[in-house]
């Protein structure tokens, strides 16, 4: 017999999930509809807030690897065929001009003409492209984009991975030079090694591992997983350390809410991926504890503060869209774990903090973010370096997938 309570759930994540999709189709149309570089080929390098675009903005690898990631992904579903124009387009952009046909790697940024601009190579977006290309393996069956990504891998096992203590080197010159400015923004500290390039290393590995079940990248990313439960995640407090020295001593006492709710969902699904089931059960614990302590970040409206610096006790309370867009999949993540109604009501809640503070009504897409008293960042892009599609669109994804297979 089906209960009231059940049937107050089912339609709870049945309406979830309609608004998901809803959603997806929204932010989809904005790319569609702006981002197109229709002087220079590919996509525009920066819009502002107001939606002016900066017609001389260098292009972000980043940016172009994740609207590869997002219209491979969005074709997937749809199967619309704009979405796999898009991703085609994309995907075009990406080994034309973001590719180092010499010294193998990609470039950070290429100038509006699609010619280098910054040759650095930085392991995160080469990770980036990574994901962007195995997403569109899985898309169009392009035996082109599963041979880039296994050159890729190959690239960064080649400069990047330490053999000797784990993890991964941060940042290359173009020849694959360790540098000595490995910083990935001008935000970070300049430490050899980082969560953040981890976590998107994980996540590449994983997607690639989907299309390509080699031994060796199988090792690697169980390595990378255990790297995360030996050395990133604080064994007393579930959050992740952020920085680290070579010999992985952490640099900085912070919290980062956001990155914690997105890595304890991309962890279980990268066990998953591997199948080994001792680990995957290990991870849903750790999956778990890490929903369960950003919890100490939420506030009544629904959102995650930003960052906490625990030697100064200090909250950094702006709100950023990407954190509302990873706690709507890693809350959710939580309860399908646990069936807690609690963790499924945070998902929800990040979703209608996301609709009432963060959805551009006018313009489309979501904003950027807003401070404590809920005003706009208005100086933050609407499309820039780290203004994507993939964080929201992604979260929309995989909370239409996950509604529709609690609701089975």
């Amino acid at each position: 017999m089906i209960t009231s309570e059940v049937l107050a759930i089912n339609e709870k994540l049945s309406n979830y999930k309609a608004e998901a999709e809803a959603e997806l189709t929204r932010i989809l149309a904005f790319w569609e509809q702006n981002a197109l570089d229709e002087m220079n080929g590919g996509f525009v390098g920066q819009m502002y807030n107001d939606g002016k675009i900066n017609e001389h903005s260098p292009k972000g690898g980043v940016l172009n690897a994740r609207i590869l990631w997002t219209f491979s992904a969005a074709y997937r579903q749809t199967k619309k065929e704009v979405h796999r124009a898009i991703a085609d387009r994309a995907y075009t952009f990406v080994t034309k001009h973001f590719l180092d046909k010499k010294h193998g790697g990609t470039y950070w940024s290429v100038d509006a003409a699609g010619k280098p601009y910054s040759k650095r190579k930085q392991i995160y977006a080469i990770a980036f492209t990574v994901y962007g290309l195995s997403e569109y393996y899985q898309a169009t069956k392009e035996a082109k984009a599963l041979q880039l990504c296994q050159e890729l891998f190959h690239w960064i096992e080649k400069h990047s991975f330490d053999p000797e203590l784990g993890g991964y080197y941060e940042a290359f010159s173009e020849e694959g030079q360790l540098l000595e400015d490995l910083r990935l923004s001008e935000k970070d500290r300049n430490d050899p090694k980082t969560m953040n390039t981890h976590l998107h290393i994980l996540e590449a590995y994983a997607n690639l591992y989907r299309i390509w079940p080699d031994q060796y990248l199988a090792r690697q990313l169980e390595g990378i997983l255990n790297v995360f439960l030996e050395r990133i995640i604080n064994a007393n407090t579930h959050n992740m350390n952020l920085f680290f020295t070579t010999d992985w001593k952490s640099t900085a006492n912070l919290v980062s809410y956001g990155h914690d709710i997105e890595a304890s969902w991309l962890l279980l699904e990268a066990a998953e991926v591997l199948g080994k089931e001792e680990l995957t059960a290990k991870v849903k614990d750790v999956a778990v504890a890490m929903a369960k302590v950003t919890t100490n970040g939420l506030q009544p409206d629904g959102s995650l503060y930003h960052e906490l610096n625990k030697d100064e006790n200090h909250y950094d309370k702006h709100r950023e869209w990407w954190v509302s867009a990873e706690a709507m999949v890693g809350f959710l993540n939580a309860y399908q774990i646990t069936q807690d109604i609690g963790y499924l009501q945070h998902s929800l809640n990040a979703w209608n903090f996301a609709k009432k503070h963060l959805l551009d009504e006018e313009r489309g897409e979501w904003f950027w973010g807003v401070f404590d008293d809920y005003s706009l960042m208005k100086n933050e892009d609407k499309i820039g370096f780290w203004k994507c599609p993939y964080h929201n669109a992604r979260a929309c994804l995989e909370v239409m997938h996950r509604c529709k297979k609690l609701l089975a």
